[in-house]
Protein backbone atom coordinates (compact mmCIF):
# COMPACT_ATOMS: atom_id res chain seq x y z
CA UNK A 1 0.00 0.00 0.00
CA UNK A 2 1.01 3.18 -0.75
CA UNK A 3 1.88 5.66 1.66
CA UNK A 4 -0.20 9.02 1.29
CA UNK A 5 2.63 10.85 3.39
CA UNK A 6 6.20 9.39 1.92
CA UNK A 7 8.15 12.03 4.01
CA UNK A 8 5.50 12.08 7.04
CA UNK A 9 2.85 14.61 7.53
CA UNK A 10 3.79 18.04 8.29
CA UNK A 11 4.13 19.14 11.75
CA UNK A 12 4.79 22.68 13.11
CA UNK A 13 7.89 23.03 14.56
CA UNK A 14 8.56 24.73 17.91
CA UNK A 15 11.89 27.05 18.72
CA UNK A 16 12.27 27.08 15.11
CA UNK A 17 16.40 27.68 14.70
CA UNK A 18 18.44 29.65 11.93
CA UNK A 19 19.82 26.60 10.27
CA UNK A 20 16.34 24.87 10.02
CA UNK A 21 15.20 28.26 8.49
CA UNK A 22 18.40 28.12 6.28
CA UNK A 23 17.82 24.20 5.13
CA UNK A 24 14.29 25.16 4.53
CA UNK A 25 15.18 28.11 2.07
CA UNK A 26 17.38 25.57 0.37
CA UNK A 27 14.84 23.20 -0.10
CA UNK A 28 12.35 25.39 -1.38
CA UNK A 29 15.48 26.27 -4.03
CA UNK A 30 15.99 22.83 -4.98
CA UNK A 31 12.48 21.88 -5.70
CA UNK A 32 11.98 22.91 -8.81
CA UNK A 33 15.16 20.75 -10.26
CA UNK A 34 14.34 17.57 -7.98
CA UNK A 35 10.70 17.82 -9.76
CA UNK A 36 11.97 17.63 -13.30
CA UNK A 37 14.46 15.22 -12.36
CA UNK A 38 12.06 13.09 -10.59
CA UNK A 39 9.91 13.40 -13.72
CA UNK A 40 12.11 13.12 -16.31
CA UNK A 41 11.47 10.66 -18.71
CA UNK A 42 8.49 9.51 -17.98
CA UNK A 43 5.62 8.66 -20.60
CA UNK A 44 2.64 10.57 -21.24
CA UNK A 45 0.86 7.20 -19.99
CA UNK A 46 3.28 7.20 -16.58
CA UNK A 47 2.16 11.11 -15.74
CA UNK A 48 -1.78 9.64 -16.34
CA UNK A 49 -1.53 7.53 -13.34
CA UNK A 50 -2.26 8.52 -9.84
CA UNK A 51 0.49 8.58 -7.70
CA UNK A 52 -1.99 6.41 -5.10
CA UNK A 53 -5.21 4.73 -5.71
CA UNK A 54 -7.89 7.49 -5.30
CA UNK A 55 -4.60 10.08 -5.48
CA UNK A 56 -4.17 12.47 -8.22
CA UNK A 57 -2.60 11.62 -12.12
CA UNK A 58 1.40 12.12 -11.70
CA UNK A 59 0.58 15.20 -14.32
CA UNK A 60 -1.70 16.52 -11.62
CA UNK A 61 0.66 16.38 -8.38
CA UNK A 62 3.17 18.94 -11.32
CA UNK A 63 0.46 21.26 -12.29
CA UNK A 64 -1.07 21.18 -8.13
CA UNK A 65 2.51 21.90 -6.84
CA UNK A 66 2.84 24.98 -9.45
CA UNK A 67 -1.00 26.10 -8.04
CA UNK A 68 0.08 25.72 -4.49
CA UNK A 69 3.30 27.32 -4.83
CA UNK A 70 2.22 30.33 -6.60
CA UNK A 71 0.00 30.88 -3.78
CA UNK A 72 2.25 30.62 -1.48
CA UNK A 73 4.27 33.37 -3.31
CA UNK A 74 1.55 35.59 -2.78
CA UNK A 75 0.89 34.50 0.90
CA UNK A 76 4.84 35.04 1.17
CA UNK A 77 4.80 38.43 0.15
CA UNK A 78 1.41 40.05 1.30
CA UNK A 79 2.90 38.51 4.92
CA UNK A 80 5.88 40.56 4.07
CA UNK A 81 4.33 43.88 3.27
CA UNK A 82 0.76 43.95 4.97
CA UNK A 83 0.46 44.12 8.69
CA UNK A 84 -1.35 40.77 9.70
CA UNK A 85 -3.27 40.49 6.25
CA UNK A 86 -5.70 37.58 5.99
CA UNK A 87 -4.69 35.37 2.94
CA UNK A 88 -6.90 32.97 0.80
CA UNK A 89 -7.27 29.32 1.11
CA UNK A 90 -8.31 27.73 -2.38
CA UNK A 91 -10.20 24.59 -3.96
CA UNK A 92 -6.66 22.65 -4.46
CA UNK A 93 -9.22 19.21 -5.83
CA UNK A 94 -10.95 21.72 -7.59
CA UNK A 95 -8.11 23.65 -9.52
CA UNK A 96 -6.79 20.43 -9.98
CA UNK A 97 -9.89 19.57 -12.27
CA UNK A 98 -9.83 23.03 -14.56
CA UNK A 99 -8.44 22.63 -18.18
CA UNK A 100 -5.11 23.93 -17.86
CA UNK A 101 -4.31 21.23 -16.32
CA UNK A 102 -4.35 19.16 -19.71
CA UNK A 103 -1.66 21.23 -20.68
CA UNK A 104 1.95 19.49 -20.58
CA UNK A 105 3.88 19.72 -17.24
CA UNK A 106 6.89 21.67 -19.20
CA UNK A 107 4.49 25.04 -18.47
CA UNK A 108 4.37 24.02 -15.00
CA UNK A 109 8.06 23.07 -14.48
CA UNK A 110 8.78 26.08 -16.23
CA UNK A 111 6.49 28.41 -13.77
CA UNK A 112 7.84 27.10 -11.21
CA UNK A 113 11.05 27.37 -11.70
CA UNK A 114 10.61 30.87 -12.40
CA UNK A 115 8.33 31.05 -9.03
CA UNK A 116 11.06 29.57 -6.86
CA UNK A 117 14.18 31.94 -8.02
CA UNK A 118 12.00 34.76 -7.55
CA UNK A 119 10.80 33.27 -3.77
CA UNK A 120 14.15 32.32 -2.98
CA UNK A 121 15.70 35.19 -3.97
CA UNK A 122 13.18 36.80 -1.19
CA UNK A 123 13.45 34.08 1.60
CA UNK A 124 17.34 34.98 1.24
CA UNK A 125 17.04 39.08 2.02
CA UNK A 126 15.24 38.37 5.16
CA UNK A 127 15.95 39.60 8.74
CA UNK A 128 14.75 38.05 11.96
CA UNK A 129 11.95 40.49 11.98
CA UNK A 130 10.65 39.65 8.93
CA UNK A 131 10.42 35.82 9.87
CA UNK A 132 8.24 36.62 12.93
CA UNK A 133 5.88 38.36 10.60
CA UNK A 134 2.43 37.18 10.73
CA UNK A 135 -0.39 35.95 8.26
CA UNK A 136 -3.85 34.66 9.22
CA UNK A 137 -4.89 32.08 7.74
CA UNK A 138 -8.97 31.59 8.08
CA UNK A 139 -8.18 27.64 9.02
CA UNK A 140 -5.04 27.09 10.55
CA UNK A 141 -4.98 31.29 12.36
CA UNK A 142 -1.63 32.76 13.12
CA UNK A 143 1.05 31.34 10.88
CA UNK A 144 4.72 33.42 10.99
CA UNK A 145 6.66 33.39 8.06
CA UNK A 146 9.01 31.07 9.43
CA UNK A 147 6.52 28.57 9.50
CA UNK A 148 5.38 29.30 5.91
CA UNK A 149 9.06 28.59 4.90
CA UNK A 150 8.97 25.22 6.32
CA UNK A 151 5.50 24.36 5.03
CA UNK A 152 6.51 25.02 1.46
CA UNK A 153 9.50 23.48 2.19
CA UNK A 154 7.80 20.21 3.05
CA UNK A 155 5.15 20.43 0.45
CA UNK A 156 7.57 20.31 -2.11
CA UNK A 157 9.21 17.64 -0.61
CA UNK A 158 6.10 15.52 0.06
CA UNK A 159 4.57 15.59 -3.89
CA UNK A 160 8.08 15.28 -5.11
CA UNK A 161 8.29 12.05 -2.89
CA UNK A 162 4.88 10.73 -4.60
CA UNK A 163 6.65 10.77 -7.86
CA UNK A 164 9.67 9.31 -6.98
CA UNK A 165 7.84 6.45 -4.82
CA UNK A 166 5.77 5.75 -7.67
CA UNK A 167 8.51 5.69 -9.71
CA UNK A 168 10.62 3.10 -8.06
CA UNK A 169 7.59 0.94 -6.69
CA UNK A 170 7.33 0.62 -10.92
CA UNK A 171 10.42 0.66 -11.76
CA UNK A 172 10.59 3.30 -14.36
Amino acid sequence: MFNQYPIGKFTVKENIQKEDIQGWISDIGNAPKQLSEAVKGLSEEQLATPYREGGWKLSQVVHHLADSHLNGYIRFKLGLTERDPIINTYDEVSWAKLPDNDLSIEVSLHLLSALHERLHKILNSLEEKDLKKIVQHPENGKVTVEQLIATYAWHGKHHIAHITTLRNQKGW
